[in-house]
């Protein structure tokens, strides 16, 4: 799978008054009405348990002038946020990166346990997207092992 290009997301949470994060490459719409969302984490990751203990996360779509947020949330649990001017918390508690142009809150509305990952659909509740109809750079994709940016090919 690593040959097949993919949207880099981070999805945040907070477990037990404390943030938690992750990047997340699986990243897909389901359903626009009711408005559905899903992406997997691995039955391994540090997050695991707090995925699962959770009621509601934060989906952050990644640009291009991000790939190191994407490195520091692909790192060590203790390094994600141990930058407190890299992040804040949303008066329901999830905490939100700053500077993403785009972000999505959703509650969780069901886990799915499938071979060694977790199927994670969750309830888009609310909708950040400060781009004004022009984004501020690429979106960010990880390809082959690596963090990419799209050219167009007009």
């Amino acid at each position: 799978m690593r040959h097949y290009p993919a949207g880099v997301t981070i999805v945040t949470l907070q477990h037990d008054g404390r943030p938690v994060g992750f990047t997340a490459t699986s990243f897909a719409s389901l359903s626009a009405e009711p408005p559905l969302i899903s992406f997997n984490i691995a039955e391994t990751s540090s997050s695991i348990e707090a995925m699962l203990a959770a009621d509601s996360l934060v989906v952050h779509f990644l640009g291009d002038h991000q790939h190191h947020l994407a490195q520091r949330f692909s790192r060590a649990a203790e390094e994600r946020f141990a930058d407190d001017s890299l992040w804040t918390s949303l008066d329901t508690g999830e905490p939100v990166l700053n500077d993403t142009p785009i972000w999505v809150r959703a509650t969780v509305r069901q886990l799915l346990p499938i071979g060694d990952h977790t199927l994670v659909i969750g309830l888009v509740t609310r909708v950040h997207d400060n781009t004004d109809d022009q984004p501020i750079g690429a979106p960010l994709l990880y390809y082959n092992g690596s963090y990419h940016r799209p050219r167009s090919l007009e």
